[in-house]
Parts: structure tokens; sequence; C-alpha cells
């Protein structure tokens, strides 16, 4: 409950913040100055909402697979989306040679849910099933949506920025406003990354609540991770763009193995319910350098995820 409403008070803070900069900024120039760029921010986000499922489908090399050619996943993806009470999603397999799953679409009746061949060779069938858990979580609490209505907010900074610092009529009162305005864009695309590290949290969460153990869910983090790491920096840099919609983020998978071993107590490549419980007892042992990276990431710290999770044991 809390996490959901974490997530509701920062929608609130969000749009207070642009509204206080609406309400300045037409006083300093004139509504129609604002209107224009405020609706073309609008416009550009509305557009990417329509069009990004098939952007996704495009660059994660996606192909729509039937029940008879992957007949467990579909039912996997079937049983889960009924448990969440959502339609059952499309299911599409990646072409992309990294480990992961990730679920999108633009409302509820057109949720996808994919994964890469090489998750499901990596992870057993139960942690696979806590995977797809949380991925249909995020399309049952419509993250995609959240964090569209988030990501407007400083896009509409940005353009009110620019106008008022670049704009022909810029005098003092309006370039301070617009510097003011370029640090809320900072502030705000932080604000966002919080979010999006807050809707990981929540779709863990979902997942255990659809029936599936917190340490499966754990431990299928934790091979992702070893996954990752052993994918070539050129893979990466392909879905860089792309990375907020996995289950983790392979981009930091090096750090996270490090981190990680503190946890993995007979280092035997997988955490079991005894070493999830041991972590709830304990507190995590994350470096400064890790807690800095974390606050420009759209996924929680690893470490502090899986204290998560042992608290859901």
């Amino acid at each position: 409950m809390w996490l959901q409403t974490r997530l509701y008070l920062l929608l609130g803070v969000m749009f207070a913040i642009v509204y206080a900069v609406i309400v300045v900024g037409a006083s300093s120039i004139g509504i129609s100055g604002f209107m224009f760029y405020g609706l073309l921010a609008v416009g550009l986000l509305f557009l990417q909402f329509m069009i990004g499922p098939k952007l996704v489908e495009f660059s994660m090399k996606v192909k729509y697979v039937s029940d008879a050619e992957y007949p467990k996943l579909h039912a996997m993806v079937s049983e889960l989306a009924a448990a969440a009470g959502i339609p059952k999603p499309k299911v599409g397999v990646s072409a992309v040679p990294i480990p992961n799953a990730f679920a999108f679409g633009r409302w509820g009746s057109d949720g996808r849910v994919c994964v890469t061949e090489q998750i499901i060779h990596l992870l057993s069938e139960k942690e696979l099933r806590a995977v797809l858990g949380h991925e249909v979580s995020h399309l049952k609490h419509r993250d995609v949506t959240v964090i569209t209505m988030l990501s407007v907010v400083p896009m509409v900074l940005w353009y009110i920025a620019w106008s008022f610092m670049f704009s022909r009529r810029s005098r003092g009162n309006t370039v301070l406003l617009g510097i003011g305005a370029f640090a809320l864009y900072f502030i705000t695309n932080l604000l966002v990354l919080y979010g999006s590290r807050i809707r990981e949290y929540y779709a863990d969460l979902g997942s255990v609540k659809l029936g599936n153990a917190p340490h499966h869910m754990a431990s299928a983090l934790y091979k992702l991770v070893y996954g990752s790491a052993r994918i070539p920096k050129e893979s990466l840099k392909q879905i860089e763009g792309y990375k907020a919609f996995f289950a983790s983020d392979p981009s930091r998978a090096m750090n996270e193995i490090k981190e990680l071993k503190q946890i993995d107590l007979d280092m035997n490549g997988t955490i079991d319910q005894a070493e999830l419980l041991a972590l709830r007892s304990q507190e995590a042992r994350i470096s400064t350098s890790d807690k800095l990276m974390e606050i420009m990431s759209t996924h929680p710290n690893m470490v502090k995820r899986v204290k998560h999770l042992s608290e859901l044991v």
C-alpha cells in the first residue's frame, strides 16, 4: 500500500511543480506563448504513447508466438493474467541476445508480455513464472501509462525553459524563470527515475501476490544479473534506450554481481529461501558509488530490491 501511495504522491508533486511554473510563466509572457509549447509537449508525448509499442517491437525484434509454439509460456501468462484480473496479453519472444523479459502496451486490452530466448533457457520454471508475474503486474498497475504521465512534466518544463531563455521577448525576469524551469527539468527527470524504481518494487510485490515465492523472484533476478554480465557491451548499447522496460537493468550487471555475493552464501548461483530469510535480519551493504548510481537509474539497486523481497517471505 505504501508503494502505491508513494507513486500517487509523486504524481501529485510533479504536476504541482509544472502547474506552479505554468501560473508564473503565464503571468510573465502571456498565456498564448506558453500554450503553444505546452500543447506541443503534450502532443509529442501522446504521439510517443501511441506509436511506442511499434517502436518497442521493432527495436526488440519481437515475434508474437502461438500457444502451439510455446505452450508452457502461454499457460503461465494466461494463468497469471487471470489471477491478476486482466485480459490475457499477447505473448512474444524477442531476438535480443540478453536474458530478460518486458511488458508494454497502451491500455489494459493492449498488453504484451515478451521474453528473450535466453531467459527461457536460463531460469527454472518457477523462476520464469515469477518474472512473468512481475511483468503481468506492470500491466495490471498501468505502469506504462503512469510513467508516460510522469514524463510529460520534464518535457513541458524543457519547452518552457527554452522559450523563456531564448525567446525574442526574453528579459531579466523571464530569463531567470527559464533558468529556474531548466533546473526543475533536471530535478523532475530524477523524480521520473524515482517513480520508475518504485514501480519495480511494486511489480515484485505484485508477482508475490500472484502466488510466486519471493525467493524464486530473487533467484531469477540474481541469474539475470549473471546472464547479463556475460553480454558484450555492443549488444547492451543496442537496447540502452529501452532498458527501463526490462525486469532488471542489464547495464549495471557487472557492479551488481559484486554486491549480490553477500547474499548467495553457498555460492551456488541461486538464492534459496534460507538465504533470503538470512538477509531479512541483516543490513544490506551498499557502497556510496552504487547509491549514487541508483539515483540515475530506472531500476532499484539489486541488493535493496532483494532485501525488499526478503521482507515478503
